[in-house]
């Protein structure tokens, strides 16, 4: 049975990717003359997928402002797609007496909207978000076609069902997290505040329907937002502060007039009359960017939060299913998991020094800021999950000559004295000479020749050749020194240290010669 669905979705990945692949590249060739600058490029994400080419600077101004999930295609775009086609599918059916009154056009226009959604999932590439919107989709369509209500939390657990038996290594991933977190939070919010909206509701008229839409703006772009943004502070280390205003202006524009004008252009395309269609689009796109670029630019608008270990953020993430998913007062036990998850980074002290896997990165974590010895073809990479491991929103050198750090660093042209907590660690800069084994532990970014006692470690190009990247904690009782080999443990797939033989299970290499 596994070898007949791993043919079947050979198959598919046969026949749809290269013809999904060749539809966007024609959409593409026909956005461009329309709107050839950055609008061309986001208008192509939204319809194709294929964000590759937005310049940074906007894609800075999406992020920075909280709107990058515009650029990441999901619920938002399948939602509109299939929405228009449900309406314009039953509109349609609707003008003919014969087809309202002997067919069920609920049902039919249901279906349409389901086979709209399917193949704008297909156009853009199957990925997370879009997966566990389309999965929801079929689940509430299938409640249409029998007659009953689509209950939005089972969608939602068969969504994640469907998604992890597909491909259980996403639920590692920040997009399967952030996606699912957004969604429980607007269906557990707009349970609880169901009341409150169908009060304002009121008797239906034109004006208090706009009223109710206006008013749940802020509420949706908060529940969505505020429950997702533990997860991307934990994968990116940044949370945007401005989030909801920015949202309330550029997710109706997005909904009401960007995407439906560019489905329009879509179906333009055939006539070659897609500038009709295109250029309102990117209207909408230049105020949505305008909108990214002028919260962005706003005080404090991104804000570098401290590392949350995975013990946190599975405490935290058990207590907003909890918090969501009861009804009663039992729920609030849930406050104390979330409360837990959030102090979590105080419960943990960072290490003080940091050796990357080359010795080409040597970084230390004083009160002034991340002070940083970078070699040549270093890791940017490695580089960026250190400054989110400190919150640290840029990097010091490390001094020439005399101190810096609020006297945690001393320098000479030969080598840094590195002090944190009471002990002291020697940053060789050359050869070094016997005084550099007065501290109780010797980094250098080359081979370290010297003959030290035997309760002086050492760090050098040879020790992170051996074990890895490597974490130092400095305190008044001495250097507690971790590799990625001592961290991963001895595995039947971790490589044996180079020139140390086969280590007895339970045994790590030493840390110095």
């Amino acid at each position: 049975m596994q070898s007949g669905i791993a043919a079947v979705g050979g198959m598919r990945r046969i026949w749809t990717r290269p013809l999904a692949r060749a539809l966007r590249g024609i959409i593409a060739a026909r956005i461009a003359p329309v709107l050839p600058d950055s609008r061309g490029t986001i208008a192509t994400t939204l319809l194709t997928g294929g964000g590759s080419a937005i310049p940074e600077a906007d894609r800075a101004a999406f992020r920075d402002s909280g709107l990058a999930h515009l650029l990441a295609i999901a619920g938002l775009h399948i939602g509109t797609v299939m929405g228009l086609s449900f309406a314009f599918s039953r509109f349609f059916l609707a003008l003919s007496e014969r087809a309202a009154l002997h067919l069920l056009i609920k049902q039919i226009a249901a279906v349409t909207a389901l086979v709209a959604g399917g193949a704008y999932m297909l156009l853009i590439g199957a990925h997370v978000p879009i997966i566990r919107s389309f999965s929801m989709a079929c689940v509430v369509t299938l409640g249409v076609l029998v007659g009953r209500r689509a209950l939005s939390l089972r969608g939602l657990a068969l969504a994640m069902a469907v998604l992890i038996l597909m491909a259980p290594s996403e639920v590692l991933g920040v997009r399967f997290q952030m996606s699912f977190s957004a969604v429980l939070a607007l269906i557990a919010g707009y349970d609880a505040l169901r009341p409150a909206l169908a009060q304002l509701y009121g008797d239906g008229s034109w004006w208090r329907r706009c009223l109710s839409h206006l008013v749940a703006l802020a509420p949706t772009s908060a529940l969505a937002g505020i429950f997702s943004a533990p997860f991307g502070a934990y994968h990116f280390g940044h949370v945007q502060l401005y989030f909801v205003l920015a949202n309330m202006a550029a997710v109706p524009l997005t909904a009401l007039w960007v995407m439906p004008a560019g489905l329009i252009s879509l179906g333009l395309m055939p006539l070659h009359l897609e500038a009709l269609a295109l250029v309102p689009m990117g209207w909408g796109i230049g105020t949505i960017l305008w909108i990214g670029r002028t919260v962005s630019a706003w005080p404090s608008a991104v804000m570098a939060v401290p590392h949350r270990s995975a013990w946190g953020l599975g405490v935290l993430s058990l207590g907003i299913a909890w918090l969501r998913l009861w009804r009663s007062r039992l729920r609030l036990a849930g406050l104390a998991a979330i409360l837990l998850g959030l102090v979590s980074p105080a419960l943990e002290r960072p290490p003080d020094l940091l050796v990357s896997a080359d010795a080409r990165l040597i970084a230390l974590h004083a009160d002034a800021g991340m002070f940083l010895q970078k070699g040549s073809g270093a890791s940017r990479v490695t580089l960026e999950a250190w400054q989110q491991l400190w919150a640290a929103d840029g990097t010091l050198p490390f001094p020439v000559t005399g101190g810096s750090g609020g006297g945690a660093i001393t320098c000479t042209e030969a080598a840094c004295t590195l002090r944190a907590h009471g002990e002291v660690a020697m940053l060789l800069r050359g050869a070094g000479t016997r005084d550099d084994c007065a501290g109780g532990l010797l980094i250098s970014a080359r081979p370290i020749r010297l003959s030290c006692p035997a309760d002086v470690a050492t760090i050098d190009r040879f020790s992170v050749w051996r074990d890895g990247a490597e974490a130092v904690w400095l305190d008044a009782a001495g250097s507690h020194i971790l590799s990625d080999r001592q961290f991963r443990g001895e595995r039947p797939r971790v490589p044996h240290a180079p020139g140390l033989g086969r280590m007895a299970p339970g045994l790590t290499p030493a840390l110095s010669e």
